[in-house]
């Protein structure tokens, strides 16, 4: 039993850190790899049974994750990414609410001719939308709109209105008389608004007293943090079904916005969290379907996801922004946005055992309607809203362009170059007279600290994906690589090599607190300044199959110092010491070359 339980824990970590790695890969969302490999792994071969292998824990395994993931979702949303698209989110999580729920409702009872009470529960689990399918959506799109905002904001919000929703139409059939019905509703939701958001509220700010007073220890603070969260996500259970949710959530986006203690490093933790949560428990959704639910695809569920998908919708969205600013570009990506989560799919399989436990027998037929919604909204969404978002122009998928960190004179040459190539260029400076001089260049230019907390608030990195810390103190280049690491990947952060050489083993500074270092160890600042400054050129070398890269050398002399090639996609590939690409016949070279030398 012991190692059966083993493998099988094993093999749905180990398979959804790889379905993750191969989506990476193959530029997919990863969401679509889960449910293949999950689908395979599970009724197709037989080899994963998460019902077997958990039993009766598996339903608060899958909470305690939700409840994670939502709390990590809630650390991502700032009060101020509200000030222009305000109306819109509280109307999709209150208007856009109702309209789906109603629609769904309808649809079930008309379309899959389910009991009027069965039918109003449907409507209501389908509400959500989901976290853990809306945030690695929008990791993957790259919007370059407060579109992602919007979808962000209620994506997380509607988890916790949908679940309590469902929790209370639950109840609601397992009670008669309308009366009864009508104190439970208002009961259950006055208990939910005020224990949830009480008890998120107390959380955070024991949370914050503690990280204040420094009585948690920087080892134990993020096991101290996922800890008050199971607490908080539990009790608020107990005393109201489902308002746990709520409580996660409100803790979340107090700890996000309060400027009282620092929680980068809970931030960090629970978005590498999240990546383990998300994968494993889709391989787990897809891996618990069986055969025989491919019954109830059939025209019926067929028609009532189209009515999901394309009436109701756009029906929510477009009365949800009425009146707002929101224009027509974003309203029709937010109306293609809408794919159900795990919360769906836990819910409707406890009320389906419960139900029919119960006596009604139909209740069977929602597991496999709400896993056929929730499949097929992830493929639909997952394969057309990268497409969908850039014929929109509202996302740059793989984004090229380069935070410049430093504003001297050789600095802005690389920027002017690769301005020149058509890569957005942002370049950051203390100083105002190299800030005057690249606003003069025609590149987009942040006035101030590039370790500033603000940067964040003020910075547009729309389509900048790459940093380069160009300035001449070591000190400053290795913070704003730290600074930024949340923002871009490592293998896209780079520096300069260190000007002291002199630096004994024990003072040299840990590799994973630097970046990656740029054109070769001994090209420092100072180097390239003195090249610079006695009349080098930063030039643009189109590579043929008559000049290659051997001749280019040969022609331009040694001292040329490659520092960027752009490929025959349009990507900008970085000259790094760990490494430097391979020029080929069709890309563009940039490097630093002696003009005296290029004579030859």
């Amino acid at each position: 039993m012991y190692e059966h339980l083993l493998i099988g824990v094993a093999a749905i970590i180990a398979l959804g850190i790889f379905s993750y790695w191969i989506a990476w890969r193959i530029h997919l969302p990863a969401i679509l790899i889960l449910l293949i490999v999950g689908f395979i792994a599970g009724p197709l071969t037989g080899f994963l049974n998460p019902d077997g292998i958990f039993g009766d824990v598996l339903f608060p395994l899958i909470s305690i994750s939700v409840a994670i993931i939502l709390f990590e979702g809630g650390l991502s949303l700032q009060i101020k990414e509200l000030k222009e698209t305000r109306e819109v989110v509280r109307n999709l999580v209150s208007i856009g609410v109702i309209v789906t729920w109603v629609i769904g409702f309808i649809a079930a009872y008309f379309i899959l001719q389910l009991s009027f009470s069965l039918s109003i529960l449907l409507g209501a689990i389908l509400i959500v939308s989901g976290p853990t399918v809306i945030i690695p959506m929008l990791q993957h799109l790259h919007l370059i709109s407060r579109i992602g905002s919007v979808a962000k904001w209620e994506g997380i919000v509607n988890d916790p209105i949908g679940a309590i929703l469902a929790v209370l139409m639950f109840e609601v059939i397992m009670l008669s008389g309308t009366q009864a019905a009508a104190t439970v509703i208002i009961v259950g939701i006055l208990k939910t608004i005020v224990i949830g958001v009480g008890l998120g509220v107390g959380g955070a700010f024991i949370l914050i007293f503690l990280l204040k007073r420094y009585w948690i220890p920087d080892f134990l603070q993020n096991p101290a943090t996922l800890m008050i969260v199971v607490v908080i996500f539990a009790l608020s259970n107990i005393l109201q079904a489902e308002s746990g949710l709520v409580a996660v959530t409100v803790m979340g986006i107090i700890l996000a916005n309060q400027k009282r203690v620092l929680i980068k490093h809970i931030i960090e933790f629970k978005e590498n969290l999240r990546v383990l949560l998300i994968s494993s428990l889709f391989i787990l959704l897809a891996s618990r379907l069986q055969i025989r639910d491919l019954q109830f695809v059939n025209l019926q569920s067929i028609a009532f996801l189209g009515i999901l998908i394309f009436i109701a919708r756009p029906a929510a969205v477009f009365l949800s922004t009425i009146g707002t600013k929101m224009n027509l570009r974003e309203r029709l990506f937010l109306l293609w946005m809408a794919p159900r989560g795990i919360v769906a799919a836990a819910v409707s399989s406890i009320f389906a055992f419960e139900l029919t436990k119960a006596g009604i027998e139909e209740a069977y037929i929602l597991k496999p309607v709400v896993f056929l919604v929730i499949i097929g909204t992830v493929v639909l969404y997952g394969l057309t809203a990268s497409p969908a978002a850039k014929w929109l122009k509202l996302a740059r998928p793989n984004p090229q362009g380069v935070l410049i960190v430093g504003s001297h004179n050789w600095a802005r040459a690389i920027a002017k170059v690769l301005q020149d190539e058509d890569f957005r260029i942002c370049m950051v400076d203390t100083n105002w007279a190299n800030i005057s001089a690249a606003r003069l260049d025609g590149i987009s230019t942040y006035y101030g600290s590039v370790v500033s907390e603000q940067i964040f608030d003020e910075l547009d990195l729309a389509g900048i994906g790459k940093i380069l810390a160009l300035t001449p103190n070591d000190e400053i280049n290795n913070l704003a690589v730290l600074h930024f690491t949340g923002i871009f990947n490592r293998a896209e952060s780079y520096q300069l090599s260190h000007r002291d050489k002199t630096e004994r083993e024990s003072d040299k500074i840990s590799p994973h607190l630097i970046g990656r270092i740029l054109f070769g160890k001994d090209i420092t600042f100072d180097y390239l300044a003195g090249r610079y400054n006695r009349g080098a050129k930063i030039k643009p070398i189109p590579i043929t199959d008559r000049f290659d890269f051997d001749a280019f050398k040969e022609f331009y002399g040694e001292t040329t110092v490659p520092l960027f090639l752009v490929t025959e996609n349009d990507e900008l590939e970085v000259f790094a010491t760990d490494n430097p690409p391979s020029p080929q016949s069709g890309q563009t070279l940039i490097c630093l070359v002696d003009e005296k030398e290029s004579k030859k």
